[in-house]
């Protein structure tokens, strides 16, 4: 019995859903099931074909739904959950026990933990400290903006590991350790320590650059690293350098797509009042209420700049 596990790449929660949803998987459904896993970004144009789900069983978890009848289980937490009009109304004519989505979750392992628990009764402790994590990274549930940026727990550390490393082969080794080991024991394993260092070098680099390449004007800190061939940052250095923010826009650019990064300082004074994922739903991306992203194609600078420049202005307006 072969299951074909689909996930949100390089982001902690899709990768802690992943081992989640194995270890329940494993241990629930088909205890003796082969798992192989594939990690989705978002990018312009189709995100799934049919050759995505070539297994017995199908699962995506952590990213947008699709309607395909080879697909098995779905589990999302996101506003922007669906492609089409048409997926939606897919989904919502669906009357099995295996696909679920819960936009008030904070994250998508907690809601695959809660429905696991409570409708196949499926309960492991040792998998908790992975639910609490994903749960104050994914909603953004930190202390301070210090605490996010300076990465002084291990799992802050094994977030950025996954967040930066370029090698989906090793992701996928943090998901397979994750489903045998504890939280603390993956992110101080030797070679996850390894990975890290260069990233932390890279990471303050990229906090210095950002420093120098922000502007804040009217409750909004916009930078653009299309030049400097930085693809990701941690998302709370805008806030750790300009506290005094409600948003932030960022521009980046790597090997598949030009990319808007669209957030809220959930440490700001000023409450948030704009819903970041209906702004990138008008430009073709998506996310939750507090932050949200869009891709471009590599081709497409000026347009992703012209609408970062929109989203800049709109949620800046009224801001004194």
């Amino acid at each position: 019995m072969k299951l074909r596990l689909l996930y949100h790449g390089h982001c902690f929660d899709g990768v802690a859903s992943a081992a989640f949803f194995t270890r329940f998987y494993q241990t629930r459904i088909r205890p003796n099931a082969e798992v192989n896993y594939t990690g989705l970004l978002h990018r312009p144009g189709a995100l799934f074909d049919e050759e995505m789900f070539d297994a017995d069983e199908n699962a995506i978890v952590d990213f947008k739904y699709s309607p395909s009848e080879r697909l098995t289980w779905w589990f999302d937490h996101h506003q922007s959950a669906f492609l089409s009009a048409e997926d939606e109304a897919h989904f919502r004519s669906y009357t099995g026990d295996k696909k679920y989505l819960d936009t008030t979750r904070k994250s998508c392992t907690e809601l695959i933990a809660d429905i696991a628990r409570t409708r196949f009764n499926f309960e492991d402790e040792t998998l908790a400290p992975l639910v609490h994590w994903a749960h104050i990274i994914d909603g953004a549930l930190y202390n301070s903006a210090a605490e996010a940026v300076e990465l002084a727990q291990p799992a802050l550390q094994l977030m950025q590991v996954i967040e930066s490393v370029l090698d989906d082969s090793f992701v996928e080794k943090i998901i397979h350790l994750l489903t045998t080991n504890t939280l603390d024991a993956v992110a101080t394993n030797h070679e996850v320590q390894e990975r890290l260092q260069p990233i932390l070098a890279e990471h303050r680099r990229t906090l210095d650059l950002i420093r120098r390449e922000s502007r804040y004007a009217r409750g909004v800190v916009f930078f653009d690293l299309i030049s400097e061939k930085i693809e990701g940052f941690n998302k709370f250095i805008p806030y750790y350098l300009h506290p005094e923010t409600t948003y932030s826009v960022a521009l980046t650019r790597g090997a598949m797509r030009t990319k808007i990064s669209v957030g809220s300082n959930p440490f700001s004074l000023r409450p948030r009042t704009h819903n970041i994922a209906t702004i990138c739903e008008r430009y073709g991306g998506g996310g939750h209420a507090v932050v949200g992203a869009v891709s471009f194609g590599t081709d497409e600078i000026e347009k992703a700049r012209a609408a970062a420049a929109e989203i800049v202005a709109e949620l800046s307006a009224g801001i004194v």
